[in-house]
């Protein structure tokens, strides 16, 4: 085994401890209080700003990182908004909003979404990200970066 400091990038799996939060500094993540996230490179498991922030770090490494909406989780889309007829969903089901539910989309693939509103006749349903159109603030940790295709993960 080389004595090489490993860094994070292309060809490497990165165990990290992360907090992401909104500009007014509420927490919307964290891993602070449990176990340390893994991800492989380029894996597409985190968003591709926030990856090549990641670049070079090394195990012990900390870094704050601000993403813009528009390179985060978007805009937020007015179109990914859509209402239903009342009568779809379960006549009892209580639809309060900030509900998340599971829809399925037309190629059959679970869709979460949040209810906004409903009434007698309509509901309402979000489909955006709940991060959609937020600046959002990361605060790393690096625990450990090992090649991609090394078996196990260490965490010090």
């Amino acid at each position: 085994m080389s004595t090489e400091t490993r860094r994070a990038g292309p060809g490497t799996r990165i165990t990290l401890h992360f907090t992401v939060s909104l500009a007014d500094g509420a927490v919307m993540d964290t891993t602070r209080n449990g176990e340390a996230a893994t991800f492989t490179w380029g894996d597409g498991s985190l968003l591709q700003g926030f990856e090549q922030a990641l670049s070079g770090l090394a195990p012990g490494d900390r870094r704050s990182v601000f993403i813009q909406a528009d390179q985060g989780f978007g805009p937020h889309n007015p179109d990914n908004i859509q209402h239903f007829p009342r009568k779809d969903f379960a006549r009892h089901q209580s639809l309060e909003p900030g509900l998340v539910m599971e829809f399925t989309d037309a190629s059959g693939a679970g869709v979460p979404g949040v209810i906004q509103s409903a009434d007698e006749q309509w509901v309402t349903v979000d489909f955006n990200h709940p991060l959609a159109g937020r600046d959002l603030n990361f605060e790393v940790e690096i625990i450990d970066v090992r090649p991609a295709d090394e078996q196990g993960v260490r965490v010090v």
